[in-house]
């Protein structure tokens, strides 16, 4: 750690702004890119990572899925949607397994994870039996395996996390351009 000071004090002004600058270009880039993906996929996550084992064999802990939320593409059985549900900030990774369709164009529809005994009414807020388009942030159409274990490595042990991000800083910071 007193190498890395060292090493900063070391640099002159010009070349620590210089770094600096790159840093907040980097972090703008990945937000751009991140903006981007949502104008494309119309999810306002259009990336997430699977938390749980409830829709094994389907999806497993820690795979990353792809999503899109196109609003004219109609909900349709044995698709697997992403949801939000009113007191819960974690969105559920499930699929569809009833459709509910109004003469009015309404639908509504119910949910369960491949891995569970019961559907998900038990899981929506108290009183809803159904969900809505307005619940779904997007719907799977690709997905990596296990890629999203760092992620979820990263929520589980916070001190990890944050000395990944010391690290990358630093590397980001004290990296001369050769």
């Amino acid at each position: 750690a007193m190498d890395l000071f060292g090493d900063l004090r070391r640099m002159n002004k010009r070349q620590l702004y210089y770094q600096v600058l790159n840093f907040a270009m980097i972090v703008s880039s990945a937000l751009m890119i991140w903006k981007g993906l949502i104008v494309v996929t119309g999810s306002e996550s259009p990336i997430v990572v699977v938390l749980s084992g409830s829709m094994e064999p389907a999806f497993h802990r820690g795979d990353l899925l792809f999503l899109t939320n196109f609003h004219d593409d109609p909900i349709r059985a044995g698709e697997i949607v992403v949801f939000k549900v009113e007191g819960r900030d974690i969105p559920i990774v499930h699929r569809v397994i009833k459709i509910h369709e109004k003469e009015n164009g309404n639908i509504k529809f119910l949910t369960k994870g491949d891995n569970n005994e019961v559907d998900d009414r038990g899981l929506y807020k108290e009183g809803q039996n159904w969900l809505e388009k307005k619940d779904v942030v997007g719907r799977a159409r690709g997905f990596l395996p296990y890629v999203g274990m760092v992620t979820i490595i990263m929520n589980d042990y916070p001190k990890f996390k944050y000395a990944l991000l010391a690290v990358m800083g630093a590397y980001v910071l004290l990296k001369r351009e050769s």
